[in-house]
């Protein structure tokens, strides 16, 4: 998948039409399907509409891509049905060098990480300005019970990071699970394998929202000459 010398550069809109429509050869015959959530993986959705009668359907990180996988005639089973997926198919906010991953702009990531880790391959669909090389430019996303906020925040300020809780329309924004999102800036994350376990051990934290321990095992990556396969 490449594009004409002459062309013009593609949009960021359509690099992720292409890595949507790139993932579908990871999707086998006759299975279910892990899906995650996102703008891309929206791209995604609807590529798998277009073979949905090879699928036996999916199992969604999120209600916003349930509710899309239904209407475009996808079964949608609940995770704690199937017993393993051979494939989940995934956005990230970053992805470094290694497969390791920061997810959850969108709020979704404790489903995300439980839907991959039941899953025997993790393929990450991004345009290349996800790719890093160290995590922690995006604001990392954490799911905390709301009785911990204040506390969590103060263990981020003291690592060195800044942190605050997300709001949508003036209030706490409230998760597919119940909690609330802190996001934190100012981190540099060298070693992803040792933060994500650290801080999951947090009281209160019901996870943080770094992928080493369910990295990529693939990355589509969306590029200004077509889609880029990394793999890890």
């Amino acid at each position: 998948m490449s594009t004409p010398q002459n062309a013009a550069p593609l949009t960021q809109d359509e690099l992720k039409t292409l890595v949507g429509q790139a993932a579908l050869q990871y999707v086998l015959p006759g299975e279910v399907v892990g899906v995650g959530t996102g703008s891309t993986v929206n791209k995604f959705i609807d590529a798998l509409a277009t073979m949905k009668d090879q699928i036996k359907g999916a199992v969604s990180s999120s209600v916003a891509s349930t509710e899309r996988l239904q209407a475009l005639g996808i079964q949608v089973f609940e995770a704690a049905e199937v017993e393993s997926l051979s494939v989940y198919i995934d956005g990230a906010d970053e992805i470094d060098h290694q497969g390791h991953m920061v997810k959850g702009g969108g709020a979704a990531l404790t489903r995300e990480k439980i839907v991959a880790a039941q899953s025997k391959m993790f393929v990450c669909i991004a345009d290349e300005s996800k790719l890093v090389d160290a995590l922690g430019a995006f604001p990392l996303p954490v799911e905390v019970i709301p009785m911990a906020t204040a506390r969590v925040m103060r263990q981020f300020v003291a690592m060195g990071g800044s942190a605050k809780v997300r709001l949508k329309d003036g209030q706490p924004l409230v998760t597919d699970n119940g909690q609330h999102i802190v996001d934190v800036t100012g981190l540099k994350i060298s070693d992803p394998l040792k933060f994500e376990s650290d801080v999951n051990q947090w009281p209160g934290v019901v996870t943080v929202g770094v992928f080493a321990h369910q990295k990529a095992q693939v990355c589509l990556l969306g590029t200004s000459t077509g889609v880029k396969t990394l793999k890890f």
